[in-house]
């Protein structure tokens, strides 16, 4: 089945990058080469201090790792205008190749499989400062409307190894976890992932703050804050609810953030419990607009409903919640415990995660209304190129990926059309890979086996192709005949029509299909558009 599975991704890499020009940094940065797959990170323990007013990091990441390979070489990555201060393997520098983001670190002699080693990475410099964060990476230095100091950083797709050393690569985490310490000038105070462990004054103008996290982890969401905030919380059902937010805005988190509470209540339900229970829950005000950092979601929304105050489905649905907190929230179950391997299949964590928008307003405002919402975010899809990306060269496919990936989710249920049955196959996906990395066959396997049905035609069609389903009608021999027009071969897929106040299913193919439906006109025939996103002709 691995083999099968290696060959297929193969294939679809070859053609997604004949139609792009890809760089020897890209493969570098995305690919699996033997430097990589020789060893398994097992623990991040980052250790650094941010100069604000010089806008630079000095630290460094002690990485312990597992050899699975027999090796003497491994690739851990730092962007170029980072600089590397020293790499000590048992009290001794090591020596070291640059290429691009890459760094070579060769050992004296070969590292034995089984062992568990650790290399301390020193470095320094001024890191990417992002321009428009966080579609673009890179770190925000700001000030609030008090006049103080507030930063923040947010890497995803653009790599976390812009500011700190790491195996680049969302194929492995640190199973046994990290620590984050943050130096940061007197006055303020740093964020990070999981639990507080305490602040410790250097007697040098600085604090440093220390966290951990228990759970395994993306290098992606590892995560820094600092600035002037103030912390609440409670814990709830046994989940420890914690907030930090500028001082100016605590009257309005409290009352905003609130809506965790069912947003958890509903999640929990429908997906299993919080995955990062032992690491808590944290929403952290930040000076962008939001980011999934496990266990310490960014939150940027300014207290608004909706999407920085805006309805992204232009129904009036998506102003009954606020947007960050229930999507960036939802990424805790898929994108963050539920992990893909490449970034080519990103539609793993953002179709999912969209998804979860629609649970929360059905779990609180029922099935019409969460129905609303979703069809009315068809408005924001391009079909401009496939949803899934080329592999091993660090690059995503269409951002189609969010609202086309719920709006195939939406069909899928429909098409199971057993909301029992639903559920638990969404509930048992989340428990199944909780805390793995997976890839699009895993889905693929895992929700044809569940409901019983070859869906792969489905999720071949929406996720591979920039194009819909077409359901081509026609009246023949005053009879409706149908079938399905797609770019995926051998497509079938049931449809439900209304004609004369009757639903009926249909199982339409490639091929034309002449029905015993007796119609006037085609306008006698309704299409349940609502329950599948589809195109008609």
């Amino acid at each position: 089945m691995k083999k099968l599975s290696l060959i297929f991704t193969i294939i679809i890499t070859l053609q997604n990058l004949s139609a792009q020009e890809t760089t020897r940094r890209d493969s570098l940065q995305g690919g699996l080469r033997l430097e990589r797959t020789c060893f398994d990170v097992q623990r991040y323990d980052l250790n650094i201090k941010v100069n604000i007013d010089e806008k630079s990091i000095i630290g460094y990441n002690d990485i312990t790792f597992k050899v699975v390979e027999k090796t003497s070489k491994i690739q851990i990555d730092l962007f170029e205008n980072m600089q590397i201060d020293s790499i000590v393997y048992n009290s001794k520098k090591l020596n070291y190749k640059r290429d691009n983001l890459a760094v070579f670190i060769s050992f004296n002699e070969d590292l034995k499989i089984g062992n568990q080693e650790k290399i301390r990475f020193y470095y320094s410099g001024n890191p990417i400062i992002a321009k428009r964060a966080p579609w673009d990476g890179g770190f925000v230095f700001t000030k609030d409307k008090q006049g103080k100091n507030w930063v923040g950083v947010a890497c995803q797709g653009t790599g976390a190894s812009l500011w700190y050393p790491c195996k680049d690569s969302q194929s492995d985490e640190p199973d046994l976890g990290a620590t984050i310490k943050v130096a940061v000038p007197n006055g303020l105070m740093d964020v990070s992932n999981g639990r507080f462990l305490g602040s410790e004054d250097l007697k040098n103008g600085y604090t440093r703050y220390d966290w951990e996290v228990k759970n395994p982890i993306n290098t992606y969401d590892i995560t820094l804050n600092i600035g002037d905030y103030v912390h609440f919380g409670e814990n709830y059902k046994g989940l420890d609810l914690d907030y930090y937010v500028l001082r100016e805005n605590e009257e309005k988190a409290r009352r905003q953030f609130e809506e965790v509470k069912p947003m958890m209540d509903c999640f929990q339900s429908k997906f299993g419990t919080y995955p990062f229970a032992s690491d808590g829950y944290k929403l952290v005000e930040t000076p962008y607009l939001g980011m999934e950092h496990q266990s310490a979601v960014a939150y940027g929304n300014h207290y608004d409903k909706g999407y920085l105050g805006r309805d992204l489905s232009g129904t009036g649905m998506g102003m009954l919640f606020d947007f960050i907190i229930i999507h960036e929230s939802g990424h805790e179950w898929f994108g963050n415990s539920i992990t893909s391997r490449d970034i080519a299949d990103m539609w793993i964590h953002e179709g999912f995660t969209c998804y979860t928008e629609t649970v929360f307003l059905e779990c609180q405002y029922g099935y019409e209304k969460s129905q609303t919402y979703i069809n009315g975010l068809q408005k924001n899809i391009q079909n401009d190129e496939p949803i899934i990306g080329p592999f091993g060269v660090n690059k995503e496919g269409s951002g189609d990926m969010y609202y086309k990936g719920a709006l195939m989710l939406n069909t899928i249920r429909s098409i199971i059309n057993d909301d029992v049955k639903w559920w638990a196959i969404l509930l048992k996906y989340s428990q199944t890979y909780r805390h793995q990395i997976i890839d699009t066959k895993n889905v693929i396997d895992f929700f044809n086996t569940e409901s019983e049905i070859n869906l792969t035609p489905v999720f071949n069609q929406y996720l591979r192709y920039n194009t819909i389903p077409t359901l081509e009608l026609k009246k023949e021999k005053g009879k409706l005949s149908y079938r399905w027009k797609t770019q995926e071969t051998n497509f079938s897929m049931p449809i439900d029509i209304n004609v004369k106040n009757k639903i009926i299913r249909l199982s339409p193919n490639n091929n034309w299909n002449l029905s015993n439906i007796k119609i006037k006109k085609l306008s006698d025939v309704e299409v349940l558009k609502n329950k599948f996103f589809i195109d008609i002709k």
